[in-house]
């Protein structure tokens, strides 16, 4: 195979919601992924990976990570997907790192990019693509705890925010995630520690 073979093109959210409900390991734990700057590697015409920038997913994550005021978002983004074939990732060197280098590079033509943040669950990954495409990588999050609230069904569904008093369900351990993060404006510097 040669790369040349390959290209990458914007996509829309329901060709992303195909490949990751196919491949992605929370295609049956979430139901639903933000959409944002979507861009989808193909083989020729066919479709086999996808990778998707979103803004920071809360506001205080600028403050927490560069001392930014929370309304301050503009051109922070975080790689909240990643996913790629598994028999091209088998068959084709390094087409996953090569995919997420071109991405960066569209969005950084595409749009204003300060920096780029992406977690890999500790459960699924160490994050290694992160390390190839020159991400710092910045230790693992602090432990935290997610409400979920038990259905009529008995089935639980995840609460992302409100109360929790008198409300039926149950806390559980949220998963561990290794932060990898690249930063485009040198004015930007992280006050997390970077780990080896």
């Amino acid at each position: 195979m040669s790369k040349s073979d390959y290209s990458l093109r914007i996509v829309t959210k329901n060709e992303c919601k195909n490949i990751l409900d196919g491949w992605h390991y929370l295609s049956g734990l979430s139901k639903s992924f933000k959409s944002g700057f979507n861009y989808g590697l193909f083989h020729h015409d066919a479709l086999i990976g996808v990778c998707i920038f979103t803004g920071f997913p809360v506001p205080e994550l600028s403050k927490g990570l560069f001392g930014l005021d929370r309304s301050d978002q503009d051109g922070l983004f975080e790689l909240s997907r990643l996913c790629v074939s598994p028999h091209y990732q088998q068959y084709e060197h390094n087409i996953t790192s090569w995919f997420v280098s071109r991405a960066l590079k569209q969005l950084k033509r595409d749009t204003k990019v300060r920096c780029v943040l992406s977690y890999a669950d500790c459960n699924y990954h160490k994050g290694v693509i992160y390390r190839a495409c020159n991400f710092k990588y910045y230790g693992t999050s602090t432990p935290k705890k997610d409400f979920w609230v038990q259905q009529s069904d008995g089935s639980f569904t995840k609460r992302s925010r409100g109360k929790t008093k008198g409300v039926s369900g149950e806390w559980r351990d949220r998963s561990i995630k290794h932060r990898y993060l690249i930063v485009y404006d040198k004015k930007l510097k992280p006050l997390w520690d970077e780990k080896i």
